[in-house]
């Protein structure tokens, strides 16, 4: 099944590599027997859904991610194999998306106004003052 990351894009099945393990999860006795921990791997460099552009974007944002260029997404949080492999789509759609999001704009630096300054400044010294009460008394 293909995988929609929005209305422009959409990654072929054919794409996707599919890897089941058992999994350390949920399930008791039934969990040492079935291979319900998902693996879900796509290669950005290799892909021919992407634009050139798409492509590097990904391979730039999503870099620490890659493991051998491919971005690999793990899913072990429920007990079926099929309810995993939905989360393991899930997650792979959410970042790529959030990666192919156009960054912020920039904050620009400003002063801090005369206000906040002053109520700084005013619960600093309610601090210290606080703090004052809580020393020993002077021995005289």
């Amino acid at each position: 099944m293909d995988l929609h990351i929005s209305r422009s894009l959409v990654i072929p099945a054919s794409e996707l590599s599919w890897n089941f393990t058992r999994s350390s999860g949920p399930g008791g006795q039934h969990v040492n027997t079935s291979d319900s921990r998902v693996q879900l791997s796509w290669s950005i460099a290799g892909s021919k859904a992407l634009s050139p552009w798409q492509r590097q974007r990904l391979l730039d944002k999503l870099s620490s991610r890659l493991a051998g260029g491919l971005l690999v997404v793990t899913s072990a949080q429920e007990r079926s194999q099929w309810r995993n492999r939905q989360d393991a789509q899930q997650k792979l759609a959410q970042l790529v998306a959030a990666a192919l999001r156009p960054d912020p704009p920039q904050r620009r630096a400003t002063q801090p106004t005369r206000g906040s300054q002053r109520r700084r400044l005013a619960s600093k010294a309610n601090r210290s003052a606080t703090k004052q009460l809580r020393r020993r008394p002077p021995v005289d």
